[in-house]
């Protein structure tokens, strides 16, 4: 049986903080608007199904006999965090959208190595079967599309108050600078915690 309100309101707080995942969905709300950025929370939701699947199933398992696989997972995730900052800053402003920046496969990656699924699967989800996960899995989906159109909404509204001020390439480039940031950080707790 789910039990519903310790489980929303533990995945909202998660989901509301933010992250490269919300970066991402904001910076395109911003420069698309709202609509056209939609599609963008298939690659969320995938991110965040695999990632939640992986980190249960497979590394928590791993990581009760390799302690060091998981502090391996989140190195890997912070580089992969700075490359697409590289990415988004060095592309920035470039005419053609779907070559640069904000894509769907962007999204998804940067969801799936995002911090925010250990998260979810050490300390939100219960630690059931793949069968009984399902009900919350449902839950969580809801959750996820809701918070993705809040910061969608949130980089719309921000971009059409800012009387031209957020251009494509200046977000690009904030967005850029978010991402690195939150790489150079989990690269630095990760250490942190080994000492």
């Amino acid at each position: 049986m789910i039990d519903v309100v310790p489980f929303v309101l533990a995945v909202l707080a998660l989901l509301a903080v933010p992250g490269p995942t919300n970066t991402l969905m904001a910076a395109s709300g911003a420069q698309r608007g709202v609509v056209p950025s939609l599609p963008l929370m298939a690659g969320e939701l995938g991110g965040y199904f695999i990632a939640i699947t992986v980190w249960i199933e497979l590394v928590g398992a791993a990581a009760a006999s390799q302690p060091l696989v998981p502090v391996v997972a989140k190195l890997i995730a912070a580089a992969f965090l700075v490359w697409s900052a590289w990415k988004l800053w060095a592309n920035a402003g470039r005419a053609d959208l779907s070559q640069r920046g904000i894509t769907l496969g962007r999204v998804f990656a940067t969801t799936l190595i995002n911090p925010k699924g250990l998260v979810f699967a050490f300390a939100i989800f219960p630690h059931v079967g793949f069968v009984e996960r399902v009900p919350y899995l449902a839950v969580f989906a809801g959750l996820v599309i809701t918070t993705a159109l809040g910061w969608m909404t949130l980089g719309s509204v921000a971009a059409r108050g800012s009387a031209g001020l957020l251009t494509s390439s200046r977000v690009e480039r904030v967005t850029a600078i978010a991402l690195a940031v939150f790489g150079v950080v989990l690269a630095g707790q990760t250490v942190q915690g080994l000492i």
